[in-house]
Order: C-alpha cells, then structure tokens, then sequence
C-alpha cells in the first residue's frame, strides 16, 4: 500500500513593478501560466489579508496579490493623485505592467470598489468578479460614513491638515482589529505590518493625502451600470459587518445578471480571516463558472 504524498505549497513570489512611475509591490503563486487571479486587498490592509485563499487556489491558477499604491509595501508618492477615477485606471495599469490582457478579480473592501469600477469600464479584461464587503456602488453606515468623511475634511483642508498630521492613526486603527486578534482570526504581527507605518510622519501625512481625494457619498453611477455586468460573478459577505450593510450584497445580487450571492451569518468585515474555507469555497465556485467568451 503507498502512502499519498500531500501536495507541497510553493511560497509566492515577490515581485516588483512600476506603475505610474511608483513602485507596487506584487506576490505571485502558482503555475505561471496558469489562468490568472487578480486579489485586490481592501483599506487598510495589504496582500496578506488573502494568505488563507492564496494557497488552495493556486494549485489550478497564477495568482497575485498586490499591495496596491499607497498601501503595504509599496510607494506611497504624494505627487498622484488618488481620487477614484484615477485609481480605477490605475488597476488597469497595474495589470498591463504584470502582462495581463484579462483576469479573474476579486476584491475585498476598497479593492472591491475599485474592481467593480474597472469590470464596468472595461468588461473585456474581466473573465470573472468577485466582490466582499465592499461599498461597491453604495457607502458605509453612519457612523463610518460621519469617521471616513471626516478624514477626507482633515485632508482636504489645508488648516487641519497639518494639526491632523499628530494623530495617532496606527492605534486608532489597532483597536478596530482588537476583537480579530482577541478571537484568533488574526495574528497581531500582520496587523503590525498593516498599519506600523502610520506611525511614521510621511505615513500620516500621505494618508492624509489620500483621504483628501476620497469621497464617502454613493456612487449612483456604478449602480446605474450594475445591469450591464455580463461575467459570472460573485458577491461574498459577512452579515454582521459594521461598516457596510448586507443590502449592498443583496443590491448588487438583484441587478449583476450573474451574481451568485454567499451571505455568512456569523461573519463580519473581515470574512476572509473569520471564515477562510467557505471565502475560498464561494471562489473556487466562481473560477469554475462559463465565462461568455468559454
């Protein structure tokens, strides 16, 4: 009787490339010539959010996680611009440095924003979308509405901007991964690397740049074009996340032609750290939908 091996997991592969002329730093696993995925982080996290979905789903497909620009281990240049436009086209940038004419997206939180927007505007470079707890076409609740629109004040207006500049962002932020890390979803060091540097003066100060291109209201032309998504798709969600209803997920259900709809009941923001095996089961679902051109 032989005895099956398991499968070894190869670690990704740092990358480096140059977008906008910055660095983005990107991490590749998988067979190279797979099918690719594209894993787009949310705020304020970096690629390591997707540590879990990375291994399984690289057994079949070329999968990369950037850390997109401003974020993680990337440049955080305060010559560019971030408003949404710009950063929508950026991804399209990003893709065309990493040679990929056409992708599997997925995105979480302002990744997913930002996913979606790219998939409406340029819906040939979009096999498959996955969306999770993201605003998407909508917008946060309203206590998060009121602290994210405040942020965006701080950075726009050149009188508090300065005073915000002393603001002490990485704990503020630490706190609200606190009940993660207490519960074991989370370990403490890749908070760390999420957030430590905030704690610098030019981390505070570029994200203070960033949020003075933010805008917090709904964005009513994404929903109007919600109809027109024609590649499979699908809208992943924790129900009890605090900063995003679950009637964004059933809003983007009922208008995207092809959206199959996972809805956790005992997850929050964070689904893909609180219930990793059912994220990655509702992707491998997606990456083995028909696209339209197959």
């Amino acid at each position: 009787m032989t005895t099956q091996r398991p499968r070894t997991y190869d670690p990704p592969r740092p990358r480096t490339v140059t977008v906008d002329g910055a660095r983005v730093a990107c991490w590749e696993a998988g067979p190279p010539d797979a099918e690719p995925v594209v894993l787009l982080h949310g705020y304020p996290a970096d690629h390591r959010c997707w540590r879990h979905q990375v291994p399984p789903l690289s057994a079949r497909h070329r999968v990369i996680t950037p850390d997109l620009l401003g974020w993680g281990a990337s440049d955080r240049p305060l010559h560019l611009s971030f408003d949404y436009d710009t950063e929508v086209a950026r991804v399209g940038r990003l893709l065309d440095a990493l040679d990929l004419d056409s992708v599997n997206l997925v995105g979480h939180d302002y990744g997913g924003f930002l996913s979606l927007g790219f998939t409406q505007n340029h819906p040939d470079r979009v096999r498959r979308l996955a969306l999770l707890n993201t605003r998407a076409h909508g917008t946060f609740t309203r206590r998060w509405y009121a602290v994210f629109g405040l942020l965006g004040l701080l950075g726009r207006n050149p009188l508090l901007s300065g005073p915000a500049r002393h603001l002490p962002y990485a704990a503020l932020h630490r706190r609200s991964f606190a009940p993660l890390v207490r519960a074991g979803h989370l370990d403490a060091r890749i908070v760390d690397g999420y957030l430590d540097w905030m704690a610098a003066p030019e981390g505070r100060r570029w994200l203070l740049h960033y949020f003075g291109d933010y805008r917090t209201p709904a964005r009513p032309e994404l929903r109007r074009r919600l109809s027109g998504i024609t590649c499979p798709t699908a809208v992943v969600w924790g129900r009890a996340d605090p900063f995003l209803s679950p009637a964004i997920a059933t809003g983007l259900a009922g208008s995207v032609p092809r959206a199959e709809l996972t809805v956790l009941d005992d997850a929050g923001h964070w689904v893909m750290d609180e219930r990793p095996a059912d994220v990655t089961r509702a992707l491998g679902r997606l990456l083995e939908r028909t696209t339209p051109n197959g």
